[in-house]
């Protein structure tokens, strides 16, 4: 049986292997661009933020749904120039912000999953390991930035803490993803008058948490 060519000719495809990792970045976010032109939802800062999201979930109109004000992104800026933490929600966030982006601004990133006595607790008070981890947390958090793209829980006893009067972090990242209270949580966040940066309804991920932290270093690593 004879199969079907495939469109990408075997020279093309030789040649798209060898694209240097930044080209295909730059050409992507050309593509980005072209396919959302202006006037776009957003500008400056704001809008690379969203053309790195973009980038990273393929997903165009993803900008309909962001919320990203200027002030909370120049406070994510501000934290990462003065070389605050970084905490996620999962590891997959945690390993998606490389050093390479961080080691520049003196930066760290920790999973809040890996803080001490998380597995014990939510054993022992039967609520799940993201409610665990940021109640163990606490005041660790003021200043840091929280980057939250898997649990609607840990975005919900963040906001918890916080109306309990734990000190603010610089930045929240809410972008939990899933059916059950992610668009809940991300509408209290973005209602609730905390510095945040959300993407709105159901979608989200560990992936597009840290390519908005991502965003950030990249931003703040200019020094302008």
């Amino acid at each position: 049986m004879t199969l079907p060519s495939h469109p990408l000719a075997t020279d093309n495809r030789q040649a798209a292997a060898l694209i240097p990792p930044d080209d295909i970045e730059a050409r992507s976010f050309v593509i980005i661009d072209g396919e959302i032109p202006e006037p776009r939802p957003f500008t400056g800062h704001a809008w690379e933020i969203a053309r790195r999201l973009v980038h990273a979930s393929g997903d165009i109109s993803l900008p309909g749904d962001l919320y990203l004000p200027e002030d909370a992104v120049r406070r994510g800026v501000r934290a990462l120039r003065r070389g605050c933490s970084i905490f996620t929600d999962t590891r997959m966030a945690s390993s998606g912000i490389p050093t390479r982006r961080l080691t520049p601004l003196n930066c760290s990133v920790r999973c809040l999953l890996d803080l001490p006595g998380v597995a014990d607790k939510a054993r022992s008070d039967n609520i799940t390991r993201a409610r665990a981890a940021m109640l163990l947390a606490g005041e660790a958090l003021a200043d840091s930035i929280v980057a939250i793209g898997n649990a609607p829980t840990a975005l919900l006893t963040l906001l918890e803490l916080l109306d309990e009067g734990l000190p603010e972090p610089a930045l929240i990242i809410g972008m939990p993803v899933g059916f059950v209270n992610a668009a809940e949580s991300k509408e209290l966040l973005v209602h609730s008058g905390h510095p945040c940066l959300a993407l709105r309804g159901r979608k989200g991920g560990s992936p597009l948490a840290a390519a908005a932290v991502n965003a950030l270093a990249v931003i703040a690593d200019r020094k302008q």
